[in-house]
């Protein structure tokens, strides 16, 4: 019994996961599903706007729970979805907020399972590299986390398996997943929001955005701040040791 309430939260993500890749829903995030039902997305968001809303949460928790492949389409899709609904300068900023909230909450369900399938007991067996890797993480766990959502450096459903095996509270996970992902999920809402324009002219997005300078300048800037009292912490023992 004690085994099925550790593992079963996790088993059942698995199982969420092979069961939607053999359905093949991933394959309906992507640009091409987004440009062929554009007109259908927008009518049913003009008709019944809450629940498009709903759906919309619902499907981006499930696939960022399950670690679906594809769900920055997610993303891009609430920028055109509810782009129309607020203006060009809100749109992106409300698609920015689902979007957040729901990778977030799913995110947060696969960190819990992670942490209670593989964490406590499991972890401290380890011993080793990992039990230093979880001291040295968790001195700052709110800058390690902030600075790994803010770059594109690491999978999302890879920090969440991560941050749940090394034991990083809850409260930081929430935090640091749901401030640092804002600025990613801003610049592809705000691609969403004028997609229309590319598949009015058969065009497709450049997903890789986010690596121009005038975009990744900024994120690395927020990802020195976040670890900037860790970095203080360390020169500040070096000079004590001197």
């Amino acid at each position: 019994m004690q085994a099925i309430k550790r593992f079963g939260p996790l088993v059942v993500i698995a199982l969420g996961l092979i069961l939607a890749i053999s359905m093949g829903w991933h394959k309906y995030l992507s640009f091409d599903v987004l440009a062929k039902q554009s007109e259908v997305l927008r009518q049913l968001v003009t008709t019944n706007p809450l629940l498009v809303i709903a759906c919309y949460m619902g499907i981006y928790i499930f696939a960022t729970t399950i670690a679906l492949p594809g769900a920055i389409w997610i993303t891009i899709a609430g920028g055109f979805l509810f782009g129309p609904m607020f203006g060009p300068l809100f749109g992106p900023i409300f698609a920015t907020a689902i979007a957040s909230t729901s990778a977030t909450i799913g995110g947060t369900i696969l960190f819990m399972a992670t942490q209670s399938a593989l964490g406590g007991g499991l972890r401290a067996r380890a011993g080793g590299f990992i039990d230093r890797l979880e001291k040295g993480f968790q001195k700052n766990a709110f800058g390690y986390l902030l600075t790994l959502r803010l770059l594109p450096v690491a999978p999302f459903f890879g920090i969440n398996l991560a941050a749940g095996f090394l034991g990083v509270p809850l409260r930081t996970f929430v935090l640091a997943t749901a401030i640092g992902i804002l600025p990613g999920c801003y610049v592809y809402a705000s691609l969403g929001n004028g997609i229309e324009h590319l598949i009015s002219q058969g065009q497709t997005p450049d997903l890789k955005i986010i690596y121009n300078p005038e975009v990744m300048g900024p994120l690395l800037g927020l990802a020195a701040l976040a670890l900037l009292p860790t970095v203080w912490k360390f020169v500040q023992s070096r000079l004590k040791k001197a």
